[in-house]
């Protein structure tokens, strides 16, 4: 089966700050660091890149484009750990008032965002 996402490419403000919140986040996750960029076990990954193109404009999520990524963890036990451990490395929790069922009762997810407002939505596999 071929694997639904390739890559993405992440345009960041900073790639240094993106580069430790982000590596943090995606190790914690299980992918493994390729210079500037993560790769899951399937072979997808993520680039981290400060274009020469990109204006210089906050990220707004709640603009047109993409609101949020959203990537499996395993269990419990590693969602509970991430959110323990997210704030010492930029992130910060999202809907903490409902976690972890946010999404709904059926639904196990921790919701965060970076400095730079990107949101990630980690879900317990399906």
């Amino acid at each position: 089966m071929a694997r639904a996402i390739h890559h993405w490419d992440l345009w960041v403000s900073d790639p240094a700050v993106a580069a430790d919140e982000w590596g943090w986040l995606l190790g914690e996750l299980g992918w493994a660091a390729d210079g500037t960029s993560w790769v899951a076990d399937d072979g997808t990954y993520v680039f981290l890149e400060r274009s020469p193109d990109q204006a210089d404009v906050p990220h707004d999520r709640m603009r047109p484009g993409v609101n949020h990524l959203a990537l499996t963890v395993e269990d419990r036990a590693l969602l509970d750990r991430v959110r323990a451990e997210s704030s010492a490395h930029g992130w910060h929790e999202l809907f903490a008032d409902r976690y972890p069922h946010a999404g709904g009762d059926d639904h196990t997810a921790l919701y965060l965002e970076n400095s730079e407002g990107f949101e990630v939505e980690l879900v317990v596999g399906d």
